[in-house]
């Protein structure tokens, strides 16, 4: 089960990385999102799924970490807002130059 989850966070990571290589802006959001639900699938690979019971106090048996689950949690949350944030930023953008093309919102530099 270990290794299908490593091939899927190697799939997702080699598909966001192509895609923030690309010139479109949009591409690039798509890209951020595929890399951050890796990481996602990362961290709940390297936390392995245990079986057990919440970590109270007069319980007795074995306990589940509940961290890997935090932690996912929190980065999906901060995953969302980085994504909402670059959706609204390549709106104005296109809504401002017409294209979501990054050479050509470069504009002129001038004569140098």
């Amino acid at each position: 089960m270990e290794i299908v989850m490593a091939i899927v966070v190697g799939i997702l990571f080699m598909t966001a990385t192509y895609l923030m290589l690309s010139k479109s802006l949009l591409r690039i959001i798509v890209g951020t999102g595929l890399l951050s639900h890796g990481a996602h699938l990362l961290i709940l690979t390297m936390g392995r799924l245990k079986r057990g019971s919440a970590p109270l106090l007069g319980e007795k048996g074995p306990y589940t970490d509940p961290l890997p689950q935090a932690l996912i949690l929190t980065a999906i949350v901060i995953s969302f807002g980085v994504t909402a944030f670059f959706l609204v930023l390549a709106y104005r953008a296109y809504k401002e130059l017409g294209t979501d093309n990054i050479e050509k919102m470069r504009g002129n530099r001038g004569n140098e």
